[in-house]
């Protein structure tokens, strides 16, 4: 008998290997994994940003609602009792700015600035420990000293700067701030930053000021903190009052100027010579932006241990450009005019 045996199949020819298209798929599924990822991420953020822009439009109605919406006036000449406003034709009188002095462009004082500008450039690119310390900042730190009868003086970008930088270097968990009810908005928010004991008392209220002082004695340093004079209605504070209360309790006094420096006073030297306290407030902090010219800047001037600590441990200090040339310049010459005898300008306004 034969024996028949089945024949294989043939077989199909071999394909050629494709390395190309081995490494395509891969890539391939890559790609449209990280589409689907940017997509969803696009999403998230997307709704993200609708979240947010729904409870900020409802903050944007409420304040419109309550007619607290601030709108700004586009001034188009300089700073001055008369100004141009965008969209009129004729100037119109200003009675708001902080132009107390009416320095903001006086002549002498932009040309200090200029020259400042010419002989020590526009600005300093870095914070003062770096290298942003010219001769001139140091020359505008003892001249303010010098004006205030205080030791030193440590400027800063703001007096809202100078205001948040101060409590958190100097005061601990042992310590106590002692603070008038209506306070500036830049030192309470410079007392939330630290982390001594917070007391408030009645807006210009001697009886609970003592209160307080009775109730924190138990602190290692006791400060107030009052405005010398109070933006929002002119109120003096009683400083003498305040100063025997410190005296008598063993506490320190600090006072915010801005409102009351370079105008206020027989000479312009503010609260404490409308009050005669000389010698008796430990530290005071003032801006150059309103009667001083109304640039920028800000300053603490008081005792020397508390200017040299500023220098090592104060936030807006160590980590803000320097005050630019243009503005000390102008700063120091505002306080070579304030500081002469024959000084009209105070005489103008009292």
């Amino acid at each position: 008998a034969r024996l028949f045996c089945a024949s294989p199949a043939p077989s199909s020819p071999a394909q050629p290997h494709d390395p190309l298209a081995s490494r395509a798929r891969p890539a391939a599924r890559m790609l449209a994994r990280a589409t689907a990822q940017h997509v969803q991420r696009a999403s998230k953020h997307a709704r993200g940003l609708s979240s947010l822009q729904g409870i900020l439009d409802s903050a944007l109605d409420d304040i419109h609602a309550a007619g607290t919406f601030k709108s700004e006036r586009v001034i188009t000449s300089p700073q001055d009792s008369s100004v141009r406003v965008e969209g009129r034709d004729e100037p119109v009188l200003n009675f708001c700015a902080n132009n107390y002095l009416g320095l903001a462009d006086h002549p002498e004082v932009v040309q200090a600035a200029k020259d400042a500008m010419d002989k020590f450039g526009f600005g300093l690119s870095s914070v003062r420990f770096i290298c942003g310390t010219q001769s001139i900042h140091k020359q505008l730190e003892r001249d303010i000293a010098r004006f205030h009868e205080m030791d030193d003086t440590i400027l800063y970008p703001s007096c809202f700067d100078a205001n948040a930088g101060l409590f958190e270097a100097i005061l601990g968990p042992e310590d106590a701030i002692i603070s008038d009810a209506l306070n500036h908005a830049s030192i309470i928010d410079g007392v939330r930053l630290c982390k001594a004991r917070r007391f408030r008392y009645t807006h210009m209220d001697m009886q609970d000021l003592e209160s307080k002082l009775i109730e924190a004695k138990d602190a290692r340093v006791r400060l107030i903190a009052t405005d010398g004079v109070f933006s929002m209605d002119g109120d003096v504070a009683p400083l003498r009052d305040i100063c025997d209360l410190a005296e008598k309790h063993d506490a320190l006094v600090f006072i915010d100027e801005c409102h009351a420096t370079g105008f206020f006073g027989e000479t312009g030297r503010g609260t404490i010579e409308h009050c005669d306290v000389h010698g008796r407030v430990a530290i005071l902090n003032s801006t150059l932006g309103k009667a001083l010219g109304g640039g920028t800047g800000g300053y603490t001037t008081g005792m020397q241990s508390v200017i040299d600590i500023l220098r090592q441990k104060a936030r807006p200090y160590l980590f803000s450009n320097s005050v630019a040339p243009p503005v000390v310049g102008a700063s120091i010459k505002v306080f070579d005019m304030l500081s002469k005898g024959d000084n009209p300008y105070v005489a103008k306004v009292r």
